[in-house]
């Protein structure tokens, strides 16, 4: 599935379907970049050694580039679609601004689809397969070598 990511905005998070599954794709303001690492000693997973994403999401931001967010959109736990709370996510972790909210039973992941401790979900949230066509562009369902 390509999607045009050039028009999303700051803080701004699109929705697409592929293989009957939402994808999130988020725009991280600088400061949500600047502030992820901060957090790291309350995450489950901060490294994203775990598995169920591709290579080319084993860094901090878990993307290729760190501006945009690229994940499916199901909670780790059992399937349900978090909430992104772009602004009152302070709410679920003190001293963290964004993040996804499952209210299914209460899982936490921040802008990094990093699930916080204590959660019941098990696992990040997952990153699938995409590359980029183009600076404007994303192919979500295949990655570079694979396409």
């Amino acid at each position: 599935m390509e999607v045009d990511v050039s028009k999303i905005e700051p803080g701004q998070l699109i929705r697409v379907e592929w293989r009957g599954k939402p994808v999130w794709i988020v725009r991280r303001p600088q400061e949500i970049l600047d502030a992820l690492p901060k957090h790291d000693d309350q995450l489950r997973d901060p490294a994203s050694e775990q598995p169920q994403q591709p290579g080319y999401a084993q860094n901090g931001y878990r993307s290729i580039k760190p501006e945009l967010f690229v994940a499916v959109g199901l909670c780790t736990h059992l399937g349900c679609s978090p909430t992104y709370l772009p602004d009152s996510f302070g709410e679920q972790v003190q001293g963290v601004s964004s993040g996804f909210f499952c209210p299914c039973h209460g899982s936490k992941f921040d802008m990094a689809g990093r699930v916080f401790q204590s959660v019941p979900a098990p696992l990040n949230l997952v990153i699938p397969p995409y590359y980029y066509v183009n600076d404007a562009t994303i192919l979500v369902g295949a990655d570079k070598e694979g396409a």
